[in-house]
């Protein structure tokens, strides 16, 4: 029992299943701040507008059936800023997570001719603009040495 105890504490504890919950209990929160903007301030407002008392209580009827509009449009409005909330605060952790990593550097492809001062690639053992000979850094006759084998 304290096995099972001890690894379900590793697994609760885990910074995945943490971010997870305190995600899951923010968005709960925020759902309520987005259904209060959409059904106290927006319907009544956009209800001026259209027939009704809000926009919820708008629909059409065809054929004796009545086909409530207003509320998917009000739903459609309450999914859509929520998933604008959720977008913007992913990218604000991406980017506060990439503050402390640095780029990879890129691999040398040039170095300079220390005669003319023409870029050349680093491979090169003769410069292409002054034809002068290059001398081999050591760990580039290794790697000659190497690739001969």
């Amino acid at each position: 029992m304290k096995k099972f105890l001890k690894e379900f504490k590793e697994f609760a504890m885990r910074g995945n299943v943490l971010g997870l919950a305190v995600g899951v209990i923010i968005g709960g929160g925020f759902q309520g701040i987005v259904t209060a903007f959409i059904e106290d301030l927006f319907s009544p407002i956009l209800g001026l507008i259209l027939p009704g008392s809000s926009l919820t209580d708008f629909s059409l009827t065809l054929f004796g059936s009545s086909i409530r509009i207003g509320d998917f449009i009000s739903q459609l409005i309450h999914f859509i800023l929520l998933a604008l909330v959720v977008f913007l605060i992913v990218k604000m952790v991406n980017k506060v997570m990439s503050l402390g990593k640095h780029p990879e550097e890129a691999p040398v492809t040039e170095k300079v001719c220390p005669f003319c001062r023409s870029s050349i690639a680093v491979e090169a053992t003769r410069c292409p603009h002054c034809t002068s000979e290059l001398l081999l850094d050591e760990k580039e006759e290794e790697k000659e040495v190497a690739e001969a084998k």
